[in-house]
């Protein structure tokens, strides 16, 4: 059992050695935890649909995305590589991008929400209804915005969209 846990404990050496299969775990290590948590995952297969519809797994990428954000919009880039004039626009993009990952993580939250509150089954009914980057629209279940919170919100979807473009 102590393997198991050292397995999915985070390992920066793993990512160091191989970023892209490092980072491509995540559904294997999902399925191990719920199989020592007693629900067993049969992690030679691909999820289904409705394995990726888990409201824990979408939170747990709320929060990847939350503090890949939080790393960027705290960080001031060294584009000192770059020509002065052009430095200025990257130095936008690169702000947009966290903005960008702000307004995914609150995607991910909003959607993790209609998972808990519809079922798996009834989010999956109305997905279409839900394939889209639209805050706003996707919060309107969401009691007593304020027209500030709904600019916010209008505002993160222009950064979900359209960021470094």
């Amino acid at each position: 059992m102590d393997n198991l846990n050292k397995l999915l404990e985070p390992n920066l050496n793993g990512f160091d050695s191989d970023p892209f299969g490092y980072s491509s775990l995540a559904w294997h290590k999902w399925g191990m935890v719920q199989t020592v948590a007693g629900f067993p995952v049969d992690i030679t297969q691909p999820p289904t649909s409705k394995d990726l519809k888990s409201p824990v797994l979408w939170l747990s990428q709320t929060q990847a995305l939350s503090q890949a954000a939080i790393n960027v919009l705290l960080k001031e880039p060294d584009l000192s590589a770059l020509p002065k004039p052009i430095q200025s626009v990257c130095h936008s993009q690169y702000f947009a991008v966290g903005l960008m990952l702000v307004g995914y993580s609150l995607e991910s939250c909003l959607k993790a929400m209609l998972i808990m509150k519809k079922g798996i089954d009834g989010y999956t009914s109305d997905e279409k209804k839900h394939k889209h980057h639209r805050l706003e629209e996707l919060a309107e279940y969401i009691p007593d915005l304020t027209s500030k919170d709904k600019a916010i919100l209008k505002a993160l979807t222009h950064f979900v969209y359209w960021a470094g473009r």
